[in-house]
């Protein structure tokens, strides 16, 4: 491991991002935050060891920077508009975890090599609990002798790291990864759902999928832990579902890759935002199913 590279700055602190900001401190590594909502800096607002929101330190402290945003949209927005990239040492990586279209991404790290900054693309699958418990997968694309860079700083807060090909590959695997997961979900919804219309239990049916091979991550945990249980906390709302089945949908079908089912869990999605539930938590559409498939 090069020693060099243990300094760390987090950009973005939400749902994802505390738990892996926690992750890293407890080996010794997390140096700064960057975080636009005070809310969520409450965790860390007494650590007079840390570089919170401070541009030429926090950045000029550190040589792997964690982007935990949104999209790459809002990586270009720190680094070019607000000038953050002038603070970023030559020879830094940025570790892009966002969940963006893989165009974006390969555009990105190509302008970050005239700075010569190192660029890793990275789709996570765990969800906040797995960030919590350091237990993430994560899907990586880029140069395999930056992966190496970084490596002990992402083993504090994964249990697998998958490295997926070339940059953009990242997340072009997670956006694939989350077609087919949400698919799933309606998919189980549906079951579910026409089970109960023909006298069944819910309950009954989620143990029997669970027990043959209509059994998933969506089956075992978010039937159990979110639907069932009434608690409606899945942690990831409408508007994000639709934003990435949209991304993978329009990428596969402006190359002539048909995609049917995930066409139709695009419309759905879509038809969710439509009836104002863009900020819903989306175990709730196990509620509104009927209300979807009939817009």
């Amino acid at each position: 491991m090069i020693a060099s590279f243990q300094n760390v700055s987090i950009i973005g602190i939400g749902q994802m991002g505390n738990g892996i900001a926690k992750k890293i401190d407890q080996i010794g590594k997390l140096k700064s935050i960057f975080e636009i909502n005070p809310e969520l800096l409450k965790d860390f607002a007494n650590r007079t060891d840390l570089n919170i929101n401070k541009f030429e330190n926090g950045l000029t402290d550190c040589n792997i920077h964690l982007f935990i945003v949104p999209s790459t949209k809002e990586i270009r927005n720190f680094l070019f508009d607000a000038e953050g990239i002038n603070q970023i040492a030559s020879g830094s990586v940025i570790v892009d975890l966002t969940t963006s279209n893989p165009e974006e991404s390969i555009k990105l790290a190509e302008e970050l090599k005239g700075y010569n900054i190192d660029y890793l693309d990275c789709g996570m699958t765990g969800g906040a609990q797995g960030a919590a418990n350091g237990t993430l997968t994560l899907m990586i694309g880029g140069e395999k002798h930056t992966i190496q860079k970084t490596e002990s700083i992402l083993e504090s807060f994964t249990n697998k790291l998958v490295h997926v090909g070339k940059t953009g590959s990242g997340h072009a695997m997670k956006l694939i990864h989350n077609m087919v997961t949400h698919t799933i979900f309606f998919a189980t919804v549906e079951g579910v759902k026409g089970a109960k219309e023909l006298g069944i239990d819910p309950n009954i049916v989620i143990d029997v999928f669970n027990s043959g091979n209509a059994r998933s991550f969506i089956s075992e945990k978010r039937f159990p832990n979110h639907i069932l249980s009434e608690k409606w906390d899945a942690k990831s709302r409408v508007s994000n579902l639709y934003k990435d089945l949209s991304m993978v949908t329009n990428a596969l079908n402006n190359l002539e890759i048909k995609c049917p089912f995930g066409d139709l869990t695009t419309e759905l999605l879509k038809n969710a935002v439509d009836q104002g539930l863009s900020d819903t938590d989306f175990s709730k559409l196990y509620l509104d199913y009927y209300k979807l498939i009939n817009e």
